[in-house]
């Protein structure tokens, strides 16, 4: 019987065990004793290791202290103004990569960089042949960002292995923590940098087609600037081999309220919603007199918008009400400034539009229905949509056995958590659909994310930290 199997079945008997020692008021499940004592003897052989796996997760309780002194380090280093800025290929964030790399050896693991500037602090395995485990999150934030975006998620796994390696064990595999460059879309326009990089997805014209907003310096000189080399991932060669990757796990705030609002320390990620996206999406109508043209006359494009928005809304709430998931935003909606006035009917209108869910085809059907939403208005109130060209990411899947594993170890450990889905798109993503089986944990934050107010409780990090290390102690265990 495989650990998998074990840590199914131990699951299975803790529930029945409870369910016999309270019985509901309704007739329990009908399981024999014959079938309760096979189920006892099959886990009985691999408690050792699941009882050792529940005392390695128990020695991160130790490393509160270590942790805070990181994001302590981390605020000091890269507060600008009112929040944080570790700028993806600048300052910022290359003193985090600095940090992490320094921390990593004082702790005696192995450091190393791509040629994306990717940092990489390895536990070594027994058996350094054998696929690695890597767990990730990226260092950089946006402009006036809060502490914890990301870098959570590289301290929890700096955490795990520095507490593994205290407990005295060596796992069968390479361990590796990653820091990860330019996740934030706000400095490239482009998402995911770091880690398509390093798995060799990065399209060849990118390094002088994308610059930096508030520099204007290409990629490739911000690449070069930090250590990297843009000649040498033009070549395409992954850094990270597919086959060599038996996992990748990401803990990462929630950049949501769910968790807060249930107040639950830890949520255990389903899948990462794929995104349909309009960046440059316009309305045209007529400029005219507001108070010589009546209603029957008008070419607005400003009610043709609102109309637009409000049937949106409307279908999100269909959507609700029949258990599919969505999210829809309007982040850009505006006149022309050189155009618009007091006195005008507006006829023009940009707009951008971003479309989400977890479901493939479901994504696939609200496309359809958008388009025939905006036909409709349009003949309407007599306006033209120009929608643009649309940008797509597919939908990531959580490796199935990895969230069981994840479910078991939260009960095994006494660990509050839910299921939850990831509105927000991660590195982990890049990992999912490079084929890598993929994991992610989320940690209670509140006040939101991408802001200066993001506030996550160490304590609500160390039980996030405390599953992901249960699970590598199971995992990685000879």
């Amino acid at each position: 019987m495989d650990q998998w199997t074990a840590i199914a079945i131990a699951a299975a008997l803790s529930v029945w065990q409870i369910a016999y020692a309270n019985p509901p008021c309704t007739s329990p499940l009908p399981v024999t004793s014959e079938i309760a004592s096979s189920m006892t003897s099959r886990v009985e052989s691999h408690l050792p290791r699941l009882n050792t796996a529940t005392v390695l997760a128990d020695a991160v309780l130790e490393q509160e202290t270590f942790a805070a002194s990181l994001f302590d380090a981390l605020r000091e280093g890269t507060t600008r103004g009112r929040g944080i800025c570790r700028d993806a290929y600048g300052e910022g964030e290359s003193f985090a990569h600095r940090l992490l790399a320094k921390t990593a050896r004082d702790l005696g693991f192995l450091v190393d960089h791509d040629a994306a500037a990717n940092t990489y602090v390895t536990m070594a395995g027994h058996d350094r042949r054998r696929p690695r485990v890597i767990i990730g999150s990226h260092l950089d934030s946006v402009w006036d960002g809060g502490n914890f975006d990301g870098a959570a998620g590289v301290v929890a796994g700096l955490i795990a292995i520095k507490a593994l390696k205290e407990s005295g064990f060596q796992p069968r595999c390479d361990i590796t923590v990653m820091g990860i460059r330019a996740e934030e879309s706000i400095w490239f326009s482009t998402t995911f940098f770091g880690s398509s990089a390093a798995l060799g997805k990065v399209r060849p014209e990118i390094w002088e087609k994308k610059t930096r907003v508030d520099t204007g310096k290409t990629l490739a000189e911000h690449l070069r600037a930090c250590g990297g080399d843009p000649d040498r991932l033009r070549s395409g060669e992954p850094y990270l081999n597919q086959a060599q990757i038996a996992a990748f796990l990401e803990v990462h705030i929630e950049q949501g309220p769910v968790l807060e609002a249930e107040k639950l320390p830890v949520g255990i990620v389903t899948g990462i919603r794929g995104n349909w996206r309009l960046p440059a999406a316009r309305i045209i109508g007529k400029y005219d007199h507001c108070g010589g043209v009546p209603r029957a006359y008008r070419h607005d494009s400003v009610v043709a918008g609102a109309d637009f928005i409000h049937a949106l809304d409307e279908l999100w709430r269909e959507w609700d009400a029949a258990g599919k998931d969505m999210a829809f935003t309007g982040g850009k909606f505006y006149t022309d400034p050189q155009q618009h006035a007091l006195t005008k009917i507006s006829g023009e209108v940009s707009f951008s539009l971003d479309v989400r869910s977890l479901d493939a085809q479901s994504l696939a059907q609200l496309e359809e229905r958008i388009h025939a939403i905006a036909n409709a208005i349009a003949a309407r109130r007599r306006v033209q949509f120009e929608l643009g060209a649309a940008t797509r990411a597919p939908v990531a899947a959580v490796a199935p056995a990895i969230r069981a594993s994840f479910e078991a170890g939260a009960a095994q450990l006494g660990i509050p958590a839910r299921l939850i889905g990831s509105g927000a798109s991660h590195d982990a993503a890049a990992f999912a659909q490079a084929g890598i089986p993929m994991g992610m944990l989320f940690v209670r934050n509140a006040h939101g994310s991408h802001n200066p107010l993001e506030h996550m409780e160490i304590a609500d990090l160390l039980a996030a930290t405390r599953l992901l290390t249960w699970w590598l102690a199971t995992h990685c265990a000879e």
